[in-house]
């Protein structure tokens, strides 16, 4: 990096503390804190949603994958055929959630079940998280390291500490705004990457073995990428990571009504495939690259393995091919998308242990700058907690990406099957039936991945939830009581007739889907 890359980094972090104090003076309460007094408009929590989904993780991982990684190309674009669907199930799912005016997603569990479901949907929630926030961390880090040419220790302990300072003076109000100025750095950067490489090579990567966007395959074999379950596992992947997991659906919880709700849905539904389609043209253009000059890859360093971190390939093309000024605007954008991804998590890490476990236990005099104050304070352990994990991220997937994807597919369709329950169903359910299946989902996963290693892990989200469902729904049969002709199928067709749901919402959603899948099948074609 030269002088003025320098220059660059040193503003532009300057500029985000400053937007994180200046954000800070307006929280009075947790509730400032963490949904932002819920003064957001749909657009830019629609944007900060896309920017966390498509941040670092996503930088890293997606050109690794689809240029480098075994069994990789465009197939990842399968897996983007789920999210229109995806949104359209949240749609009769999250706008009840967002009547209630809830902070944490699993205190609608509490409302509509019990206590010991939301605690158990929120401790797994915890778990969960952190683990995948401790690989952000790691990927987030590799960054730093490489930019400022810098061993991974020192490089994590600059990241944190002004990760978890803009955190805990910023709240959500800055999240939300570092969010939007990154997702912009980091789109004109992709963009200005795929002009640098296009003017480098020739687009003839439509006759490569990487070409494919539609792959026939049941996921049975050992194909992990097949086109059914990267459908159907993605559909309740998504469903559960943007409707049941707190980093997500607390920017939804942070609308200011309902109707702003189903807003950010269809806004997530819409624009994030063409991002994500920009990331793999980046991943194909950066493979033609290397074969043109073998040092973009000899220059990677070595993960203990012994192989090449191919996560790093688009940061090093950058360093390498962008003009002074330029490399430290785009490194600084990745070091805010890697703040942005962490700290978002960190702060919906606090507001659920605040909100599902600390708060219950406090007297109601409780004051909201208290609640506050323990919400930073959880902020700090989760990070550490994080940071800890984020030194055996090597050993779980090959790329960031799939590391990320696989351990939150272990407890998704359970979750999702047990909000789905609680919102769809009501207080009619009974507990102990929601938490058996809840457990039945959980463990069917676990066996699944012990047992039958050459199914595809994509279908763990749709068996933990299927499992869920239906171990609930036998309890609910088998045990008599006076709700014995309840049957949630019912529940799911009175929830599809919500009023609250409008038919252009639906039928937006609808195209984006067929607009996804034609795009796919000309990919495939040509």
């Amino acid at each position: 990096m030269e002088f003025i890359d320098w220059l660059v980094v040193v503003a532009y972090l300057l500029f985000m503390l400053g937007i994180a104090f200046r954000s800070g003076k307006r929280q009075l309460d947790s509730n400032d804190y963490f949904l932002g007094g819920r003064q957001f408009s749909s657009i830019s929590l629609a944007a900060s949603t896309i920017a966390t989904q498509c941040s670092t993780n996503s930088l890293l991982g997606a050109p690794a994958f689809v240029g480098f990684v075994a069994g990789g190309g465009l197939i990842w674009l399968q897996y983007e055929l789920a999210v229109p669907l995806a949104m359209l199930f949240l749609l009769f799912l999250l706008i009840p959630a967002r009547t209630l005016g809830v902070t944490s997603i699993y205190q609608v569990l509490g409302t509509n079940l019990g206590k010991r479901s939301q605690i158990t949907a929120a401790g797994c929630f915890l778990f969960f998280r952190a683990i995948a926030t401790g690989v952000t961390i790691y990927g987030s880090a590799l960054v730093i390291s490489f930019a400022l040419q810098i061993d991974y220790l020192p490089a994590l302990l600059i990241l944190m500490l002004l990760t978890v300072i803009y955190d805990i003076v910023g709240g959500l109000r800055a999240v939300v705004i570092s969010d939007v100025i990154q997702l912009i750095l980091l789109t004109t950067a992709v963009l200005v990457s795929l002009v640098l490489i296009g003017d480098s090579i020739s687009w003839d990567f439509f006759s490569s073995n990487r070409d494919v966007t539609l792959l026939n395959d049941w996921g049975f074999s050992g194909n992990d990428y097949g086109f059914w379950p990267m459908l159907f596992g993605g559909i309740f992947l998504y469903a559960a990571y943007y409707g049941c997991d707190q980093s997500q659906a607390q920017r939804i919880l942070a609308t200011k009504s309902p109707q702003e709700t189903g807003k950010v849905l269809v806004l997530n539904g819409l624009f994030r495939f063409p991002l994500v389609l920009l990331y793999c043209f980046l991943g194909l253009g950066l493979a033609i690259f290397s074969l043109q000059d073998a040092q973009l890859i000899e220059s990677l360093p070595l993960l203990e393995s012994g192989k090449r971190n191919y996560n790093l390939v688009f940061p090093y093309f950058i360093s390498q091919n962008f003009s002074p000024g330029l490399v430290g605007l785009v490194l600084v954008g990745l070091v805010a998308a890697a703040m942005s991804s962490i700290d978002s998590a960190l702060n919906s890490l606090a507001a659920v242990t605040v909100e599902d476990f600390i708060k219950p236990k406090l007297k109601d005099q409780t004051s909201g700058k208290d609640l506050l104050r323990y919400g930073r304070i959880c902020t700090i352990f989760w990070a550490i907690f994080a940071i800890a994990f984020s030194f055996y991220v090597e050993d779980i997937a090959p790329t960031v990406l799939e590391a990320v994807n696989k351990i939150g597919s272990m407890v998704n369709g359970p979750i999702l099957a047990l909000v789905t329950i609680s919102i769809l169903a009501g207080k009619g359910a009974r507990e102990s039936c929601a938490l058996i299946g809840f457990w039945c989902g959980l463990v069917s996963n676990f066996l699944t991945a012990y047992l039958l290693p050459d199914v595809s892990w994509l279908w763990w989200n749709v068996i933990g939830f299927c499992v869920s469902i239906l171990s609930f729904n036998s309890l609910e049969k088998l045990l008599p009581r006076d709700l014995a002709n309840f049957d949630l199928v019912s529940s799911v067709i009175i929830g599809f007739g919500s009023k609250d749901v409008k038919n252009g919402q639906v039928i937006v959603l609808a195209l984006m889907f067929s607009f996804v899948m034609v795009i796919c099948l000309l990919l495939n074609k040509f």
